[in-house]
């Protein structure tokens, strides 16, 4: 009791909030890390001076907002699933699709979709939608999917290109294969028509179809006109019309009919007669067709309703066409036009949240059953837009009622916990902590367990921080320890129980940001603010964020070493363009400004010596500093923007990297360039095929170096084989073209790799040793795996040596070296490229097999299931699965080739080795 009562004294204290307070109005366009999706750590500045890490007079110039606190650090609760077992959750996933119905498959694939977004992998993401709309099979779901993958590519960012266009030539993405129902396993890869076919001319002339007066039988009068129709075919548009022209009602003795009272006008009657002969409704101006939809409808015209409704489904364009035609659609429940307003609405998001009409179609819950009337209300309708209204403002009032909407549509448990998660995720932004911790408390009830994370993050902030300790003790005691249990506890906790928390949570997942930042400020506090600026490394060399360069930009201005202030600074706003420093109290701009009166500033030729240096020494972040400020002086420059994106692809900050390569295709000044970047852009959404397309029609136009770089680097990243030689040429041909030596050491390093594959040692010699020439360190790895395959084992390390002399700080660099040595040496330089990228798979993987070779079974699964518990990668599941099989234990090797195939379904290896796990 005693031991409990001082536990309970730890807690008592002033409560501090750290929440900013929600600002409806501020809109965040660019998806940065300020989203919960990004998962950024907020902090406050202190303003009272002795909090200071450094009392300098320049320190205090350029933050006059003080520094971060560790008492005001927090990081966000993510907005994602995230399974206990994720690993037993695929598999689970990966049985249900194949044994499931083919029109579940579609739900189970967005179901996918929801459990790895907290992955953050883009490509798996968009793999997942891209396979939920191949097995959509109503109108409805491929609308929203095929928009979906539109708002993944970002093509709203794409100059010249509308958002109905068919960009991509694939079906799965072409808003006219959207609104045709089914589903043809044969025809989801092919091509679209949208490049084939020849508009068809509408401008037949009324007296070329219309058949002679004398043909008519009978006149119906609307007002003072007589329309001449033919009995017949009037009577053959419905049931009714057959029964009033031809049953037991006078109609069908006379020879002219009132129609006045019906509401059908003259013109609207003359449309009926015409399309009655003709079956066409293309000869009528919009208007008109809509008074034959309306018309169809009151007398149960079927076939001319689907007329109408697909020919209106093919006139919608723009928003101002979709928000009118969509309320006739709603009105005569036609289903096809309102799938075709529905998709111009969705491909121009997320610019259409802007518009408030476009949000009244879609957050109220009467909008919701208007919509759900024509079969256009859905979970993955909402899904999707409360994403992307996720994205552009958090805390918007049109955030939480499509959150709203999303929990009202969700009927299934892993619907609900998403929705309810996610809407608890919001209200605790905004502040509403009651009402957010009853959303985590049903979100938990439906089996997610994480959001007990945001249920004690609730209580906490309602000054019951004994009882968030206790609730989160308890998740600690009850499930299998996951790396956010303990950071989420650390919240509560004090003294050296906290720290012990946050070193757990580093050990079970050393990608989680916040507790290298709580230690680094702890630091800072402490008057240690190079052991902080330390710290702080430790997750910046292997995971690129802006709250994290942020920090170290804040401890560099504390020493007053300015210069590499900058270079983080710039870097910073590389990835984010809209950040604001300081608890958002500065923008980049005016903090660049300062710091740059500090450090003297270079020429733009300077600036591309300094390039070559920091690209020599493998300095990445240096590098990307560099880029950015060339961009000031020269901020058209497509070429600089190419550069950061290679950079960012490297650095593994996919969204960024994609943010540049767009903004390099729109400010290309020649077409050629703009397809080698469009070609870039379609390689790395999965269209390999346009991607060489891009890059030939580029070299129709101009012969240059990134057009024949782009093709042999897809066809490299593809397969070699037979088409080896073809790659070498493609790349010679790329370096006789004009480019700067940075680009020229590049695809020399690769020719240089194919050269080896092929065999060609010498010929991959000379392009190593010439890659070197021009500052290309990366070749010294080539020249290295030369001297291994020439039996040369200590040439090779020497070789690997002399590339740490330049990169010390990359794990890639260790870990090529760990292979031309044995024992401790490799053991040593292994450890060390897992210190310094814990990301990196091999280490583990190696390790993992020695002790397999030396019988040490369960050490080995731990070593490999170590790494896979922060990232469940498709070749260390493999491995593991490999390992289960040798041991005997089938059921766990079949569980892990699940989940495998989850990941990556055609996946040869694991294909096989499942069969064998189950005796097939």
């Amino acid at each position: 009791m005693l031991g409990l009562k001082k536990l309970i004294e730890r807690f008592k204290g002033t409560q501090v909030h750290a929440l900013n307070p929600p600002d409806s109005n501020g809109v965040n366009t660019t998806g940065s890390s300020s989203t919960p999706g990004n998962c950024r750590v907020k902090f406050k500045g202190s303003k009272q001076k002795s909090s200071k890490a450094c009392s300098g007079s320049g320190a205090e110039t350029l933050i006059p907002f003080g520094f971060p606190r560790t008492d005001h650090l927090e990081p966000s609760i993510e907005p994602h699933l995230k399974p206990i077992q994720l690993i037993e959750t695929l598999a689970d996933l990966f049985r249900r699709s194949e044994a499931c119905l083919e029109s579940e498959k579609s739900l189970i694939y967005i179901e996918q979709y929801s459990i790895l977004s907290s992955l953050g992998d883009p490509k798996l993401l968009r793999r997942c939608l891209r396979a939920a709309r191949q097995h959509a099979l109503d109108v409805h779901s491929k609308v929203v999917l095929s928009a979906w993958l539109r708002y993944e590519r970002r093509e709203d960012e794409l100059e010249g290109v509308s958002p109905m266009d068919c960009s991509s030539r694939f079906i799965l993405e072409c808003p006219k294969a959207t609104l045709v129902s089914g589903y043809d396993p044969n025809s989801i890869y092919d091509n679209c028509k949208c490049y084939q076919e020849c508009a068809k001319s509408t401008d037949s002339h009324i007296s070329k179809v219309k058949t002679l007066e004398e043909d008519s039988d009978v006149s119906f009068c609307v007002g003072n006109e007589e329309i001449d129709c033919i009995r017949f075919k009037i009577a053959a548009l419905s049931r009714p019309l057959k029964a009033m022209l031809y049953g037991s009602f006078k109609e069908s003795k006379s020879h002219k009919i009132d129609f006045s009272h019906t509401g059908t006008s003259v013109e609207g009657m003359r449309a009926v007669d015409l399309y009655s002969r003709t079956r066409r409704v293309d000869l009528f101006p919009p208007e008109v067709v809509l008074e034959l939809l309306s018309f169809a409808n009151r007398l149960c015209c079927e076939e001319m309703k689907s007329d109408c409704d697909i020919h209106l489904a093919s006139l919608v364009s723009c928003i101002e066409d979709a928000l009118i035609l969509i309320e006739y659609g709603l009105e005569e429940r036609a289903n096809f036009l309102v799938a075709s307003c529905l998709q111009v609405l969705l491909r121009q998001l997320p610019s259409s949240l802007y518009n408030p009409k476009v949000m009244k179609m879609f957050c109220s819950f009467e909008a919701k059953e208007r919509l759900a009337s024509a079969g256009h209300a859905s979970f993955i309708l909402y899904y999707f837009l409360s994403q992307v209204s996720m994205e552009v403002n958090t805390v918007s009032n049109v955030t939480v009622m499509l959150l709203e909407r999303l929990r009202e549509c969700a009927a299934q448990k892993w619907q609900k916990a998403l929705a309810l998660h996610q809407l608890g995720c919001v209200l605790l932004e905004r502040q509403e902590y009651a009402s957010a911790q009853c959303c985590f408390e049903a979100a938990a009830e439906a089996s997610h367990v994480y959001s007990l994370a945001g249920n004690a993050r609730c209580r906490f902030k309602q000054g019951q921080r004994y009882s968030a300790y206790k609730l989160m003790s308890s998740v600690i005691s009850e499930y299998k320890a996951v790396g956010w249990m303990y950071q989420e506890r650390s919240l509560y906790n004090v003294g050296k129980d906290k720290i012990d928390d946050l070193n757990t949570a580093t050990e079970l997942d050393p990608t989680l940001v916040f507790p290298y930042k709580y230690r680094a400020v702890l630091k800072a506090e402490e008057k240690q603010t190079t052991a902080a600026i330390l710290e702080i490394d430790r997750i910046i060399g292997f995971k690129l964020e802006p709250d994290c360069l942020e920090l170290r930009a804040w401890f560099l201005i504390a020493i007053e070493d300015y210069g590499s202030a900058l270079r983080d600074v710039r870097a910073l706003f590389t990835l984010d363009p809209n950040y604001r420093m300081f608890d958002e109290h500065m923008s980049g701009e005016n903090l660049i400004e300062f710091l740059n009166l500090k450090v003297q500033q270079g020429s733009q030729a300077d600036c591309w010596m300094q390039l070559y240096d920091r690209w020599s020494c493998l300095d990445d972040i240096g590098s990307l500093a560099v880029i950015h400020q060339m961009l000031v002086n020269d901020p058209g420059k497509s070429l600089l923007r190419f550069r950061q994106f290679l950079l960012l692809l490297r650095l593994n900050c996919q969204k960024a990297a994609m943010r540049c390569l767009r903004l390099a295709r729109n400010l290309s000044s020649s077409e050629h360039k703009k397809l080698v970047y469009q070609g870039w852009i379609s390689y790395d959404t999965g269209h390999r095929e346009e991607a060489i397309a891009r890059a030939d029609e580029s070299i129709s136009i101009q012969r240059s170096f990134e057009a024949f770089f782009l093709q042999a680097y897809i066809l490299a990243d593809t397969s070699l084989g037979p088409e080896s030689s073809y790659i070498i040429q493609l790349l010679e041909e790329a370096i006789r073209c004009p480019s700067d030596g940075l680009r020229k050491g590049q695809a020399l390093n690769n020719l240089g790799s194919i050269y080896v594959d092929c065999g060609k040692l010498d010929e991959a010699t000379n392009c190593y040793m010439n890659a070197l020439e021009i500052k290309h360190t990366r070749a010294h790895q080539g020249l290295a795996r030369i001297h291994f395959l020439r039996n040369q084992r200590k040439a090779a390390y020497d070789e690997m040596s002399k590339l740490i002399e330049k990169a010390c700080s990359n794990a890639s660099v260790y870990e090529k070296r760990s292979e031309y040595c044995d024992g401790l040496m490799a053991k040593n330089d292994l450890n060390m490229a897992t210190r310094l990228d814990p990301l990196r798979t091999y280490p583990y993987r190696y390790r993992a097999a020695v002790l397999m070779d030396e019988q040490k079974d369960n050490e080995a699964i731990k070593e490999v299931s170590k790494a896979i518990a922060f990232k469940p990668d498709l070749q260390m599941l493999h491995l593991r699965a490999a390992f289960y099989e040798s041991i005997g234990d089938l059921k766990s090797a079949v569980c892990d080739c699940e989940a495998a195939l989850c990941l990556e379904p055609n996946h040869i290896d694991t294909l096989d080795l499942y069969n064998k796990a189950r005796g097939t």
